[in-house]
């Protein structure tokens, strides 16, 4: 019970970095990066703001974390990410040894933490990362809900 109280209390801070991207007419995603009860990494998409399709909220915070403390591999971090991760975030994960995955609604078209494929828990890779899904789904899904919603009625 503890951990799932600290998983949705975590996923609101990648609630507002979703927020965040929304706010600039970007695709609602945000992600964090925690360590020893610390937000090392915060990012959310950039993809249209700087036409660059690698500015994921996972990569952004991935490279934030890694620049925090010096190093690629973030060993007993947890990723806390409104959506879930596609196939380019989740080989960054892998790449960067995240230990613990948490995210919050599934992602149909292009989920790689089990929707789709689970790259994250390959076993012929030589990284597996813990994985939770579902924290705080409603709000999560509804954020990107409302924005494509939003965004049909626009054109």
């Amino acid at each position: 019970m503890i951990r799932e109280q600290e998983d949705q209390a975590w996923m609101q801070y990648a609630i507002e970095e979703a927020r965040k991207a929304e706010q600039i007419g970007e695709v609602p995603i945000g992600a964090i990066v925690v360590k020893d009860g610390e937000i090392i990494g915060r990012g959310y998409n950039l993809r249209e703001t700087k036409h660059d399709p690698t500015a994921h909220a996972e990569m952004v915070a991935i490279r934030e974390a890694c620049e925090k403390i010096g190093a690629w591999r973030l060993l007993d971090c947890t990723l806390y990410v409104t959506l879930e991760p596609c196939p380019m975030c989740a080989g960054a994960i892998v790449q960067s040894r995240i230990k613990r995955v948490v995210y919050g609604t599934d992602d149909p078209k292009a989920g790689c933490a089990g929707t789709l494929m689970n790259l994250l828990q390959e076993p012929r890779f030589n990284h597996e990362t813990e994985l939770t899904s579902g924290v705080l789904q409603t709000e999560c899904a509804t954020l990107l809900t409302q924005f494509f919603r939003n965004l049909r009625k626009q054109k």
